[in-house]
């Protein structure tokens, strides 16, 4: 999401040895413990059974990964492309750009539409979270955050407030007031506070809930964290959160790894009906999960296409895919037959985020070039 890298590495007492020193966050039957990498050896080592090495252990594993894709390859009956030869070929899009949103000094690196499909907020690089009128083009907030970087931001269901966070590691929320004069970075409340940059945020179906997404994480660590404003229970809703080369789908009121999917890194997104998700990765393609099949079962790819996309959102039926690339350009996938639809240009720098309207006739895409575009 950014063009710098940042290392965070947790430092204290191991809880094996005691030493102080970078700890490795390991998860065993769901208990989360601390230990060096040292100990972190020597607690491998000591299981090892006779005539047993590291080495044989990462050859037994990879073959049983390989033995468990093909017997997932024997229950694949027939492709996506395959099951929808029938289905009538998406016709020509005109979509263009309707509205151009300036008033960022820096990149804009998130975005995010309000319910009443007409207001939209947005964070960027100059430390200001800006709420946008769509048809007017008005600026009617305006705040600066004590940082820079602020690569998240999110409309709370109501329309009456806005998350966001960035490298001051907060998730905030922000009230927001129709007196034009109030100064609303004096009523922002942080609701959490992490060990890491917040680069993802979004509210639940209440303004009460936000969830945060933190980077970099372990592997096989969830990258979400709740932060409760009131205690309401999360009512076993579901999540799929990406890195270390996979996506994980996760239960968030037990705190299970349900389903994982290798091969990808990747800014996800649901599809509309839940059954499945897109991923959007720097390897220049667009991957669709089923959840149910428990496999990929399209690839979005051409070999024109050499740039990596770092965004995704499906239209409203999800026939469409929407996708941002890092070539400043927005391609438009048919999800069904696996085909490119169009090519949207305009943006002058990479592609940060794409988000469909909430009645979806409308697209709102963020960009490094300092600006927003509204397409329809």
């Amino acid at each position: 999401m950014c063009d710098q890298t940042f290392l965070a590495a947790t430092f204290g007492p191991c809880d094996s040895c005691g030493n102080a020193s970078p700890l490795m966050n390991i998860y065993i039957k769901s208990e989360a413990i601390n230990y060096c990498s040292f100990c972190v050896e020597m607690m491998a080592c000591e299981a090892l059974q006779k005539g047993e090495t590291l080495q044989t252990l990462k050859a037994e594993s990879e073959n049983l990964k390989k033995k468990l894709e093909e017997e997932r390859n024997k229950l694949t009956d027939v492709e996506l492309h395959q099951l929808a030869e029938k289905i009538e070929v998406v016709g020509a899009l005109s979509i263009k750009t309707r509205r151009l949103l300036k008033g960022h000094g820096n990149k804009v690196l998130c975005m995010d539409w309000c319910k009443d499909k007409r207001r939209l907020v947005s964070s960027s690089q100059d430390g200001k979270v800006i709420v946008w009128d769509g048809f007017t083009l008005n600026k009617e907030h305006g705040v600066t955050l004590p940082c820079t970087w602020v690569m998240a931001c999110a409309y709370a269901p109501s329309g009456c407030a806005v998350a966001c966070g960035g490298l001051d590691n907060k998730c905030s929320v922000i009230p927001l007031s129709l007196d034009k004069t109030e100064n609303l970075a004096a009523k922002k409340k942080p609701v959490a506070m992490h060990t890491n940059y917040v680069s993802g945020c979004t509210f639940t179906n209440s303004d009460m809930q936000v969830r945060a997404s933190l980077m970099p994480r372990e592997a096989g660590e969830p990258i979400f964290d709740w932060a409760n404003l009131d205690p309401l229970s999360s009512e076993g809703l579901l999540f799929v959160s990406s890195g270390d080369g996979s996506c994980a789908l996760w239960d968030v009121e037990s705190g299970q790894l349900l389903q994982s999917f290798h091969g990808h890194t990747a800014d996800v997104l649901y599809y509309p009906s839940g059954d499945a998700f897109a991923s959007a990765s720097d390897d220049a393609t667009c991957r669709f999960y089923d959840l149910r099949a428990d496999r990929e079962v399209a690839v979005y790819q051409k070999d024109s296409i050499i740039f990596g996309a770092s965004t995704v959102d499906f239209s409203l039926s999800g026939r469409l895919l929407f996708a941002g690339y890092n070539d400043y350009t927005i391609n438009v996938w048919d999800v069904l037959k696996g085909t490119r639809v169009s090519v949207l240009f305009g943006h002058e720098n990479r592609v940060s985020r794409v988000r469909v309207s909430p009645d979806g006739t409308a697209l709102c895409s963020a960009s490094w070039d300092n600006t927003l575009r509204i397409w329809a």
